[in-house]
């Protein structure tokens, strides 16, 4: 695995570490390294060499820094000189370039592949709300990519009807619930490690707020679609031959949700529980999981219709135990019975 330093002015790297590792999961072989006020160039030298030492493999190495020029660069530079043939820098590190490289280097092995492929994600990371505040020559590329669109998942009007594409039946890379819907972890570390090329939010509730849904297509990672349909919708969808190419992350805001999914005719085999906000009558299983009795017997219900559970944040989180997760929960209702 090539191993990434991230490398800054004061503290700056060390919080875009925290925060990479709180989007993608803890990371080996990823250093972050910062020059204090009070150092000079060899302190800071010493910090990169030491975190190259503590690399699994040390002939892959990646410098992501701060600022083309200033003393993080320059001491990078230095080291890279003499392994030119390997190692490579790419200047004006921020969230969006680190998340693509943590994502590429699951494919790639190539410290120069990574280094070529993270410079456009982040450019495209800078925009601007207004859209209209951003230069001419962005805004045209943005309009394009959303008028790129083959066809839109609800109408799908673009595409003859009886038109097969590939074999005919919607890949689903993921399946995941999550109160948030589409957010950080899921534009960036699912969609890196699952690879689709769209993202549907299966959601009643969702598909008749105007905002919310503009807010998710907002959000999309380069190069994927995103929309939010109905339940039934989907299981249309599910049967049209012109989704055939498609690879599909689904989101849910409820178990509640994907089972009414699974019995419309979604099939979905696995469900990766992200989250499950807390509420008046929720009892807490975990930071990030609250869970009520009718999710409990939702739960229940998709476990005997063969459905398993994946239960984790972000990729790399250690898997719960759904089971162990359950009984807690009912426990703590009982509790709150008495």
């Amino acid at each position: 695995m090539v191993g990434i330093i991230l490398a800054s002015h004061g503290g700056f790297a060390d919080g875009i570490f925290q925060s990479a590792q709180m989007i993608f999961g803890k990371q080996e072989n990823l250093a972050h390294v910062i020059l204090k006020p009070d150092e000079g160039p060899d302190d800071i030298r010493k910090k990169m060499e030491e975190a190259v030492t503590s690399f699994d493999n040390q002939e892959q190495v990646l410098f992501i820094v701060d600022l083309w020029g200033g003393t993080p660069f320059n001491q990078a530079n230095n080291l890279v000189k003499e392994h030119e043939d390997t190692w490579a820098i790419v200047s004006g590190m921020n969230l969006p370039m680190v998340i693509e490289a943590l994502g590429q280097r699951l494919a790639s092995d190539n410290a120069h592949d990574i280094a070529s492929a993270i410079v456009e994600p982040g450019r495209e990371g800078i925009k601007t709300q207004p859209e209209s505040l951003m230069p001419k020559e962005e805004k045209a590329a943005s309009s394009q990519s959303k008028d790129d669109e083959v066809a839109d998942v609800v109408k799908n009007g673009t595409i003859p009807e009886g038109t097969v594409l590939g074999d005919g039946h919607i890949k689903h890379v993921l399946a995941r619930v999550d109160t948030r819907l589409l957010h950080g972890q899921v534009a960036t570390g699912w969609t890196k490690q699952t690879q689709p090329n769209r993202i549907i939010v299966v959601s009643d509730n969702v598909s008749k707020d105007n905002l919310r849904k503009n807010m998710i297509k907002q959000a999309a990672p380069s190069g994927v679609h995103a929309h939010v349909v109905p339940i039934k919708k989907m299981a249309e969808v599910e049967k049209d031959p012109r989704f055939g190419d498609t690879r599909a992350l689904l989101l849910f805001e409820n178990v509640e949700d994907a089972l009414a999914a699974i019995k419309a005719g979604v099939p979905i085999k696995e469900i990766n529980l992200g989250s499950s906000a807390y509420k008046e009558g929720k009892v807490n299983v975990t930071k990030a999981l609250s869970f009520d009795q009718k999710d409990i017997d939702t739960i229940k219900e998709l476990e005997k219709l063969g459905v398993k559970f994946d239960v984790r944040g972000v990729p790399g989180d250690k898997p719960l135990n759904i089971n162990e997760l359950v009984d807690k929960a009912e426990k703590l209702l009982a509790e709150n019975k008495k």
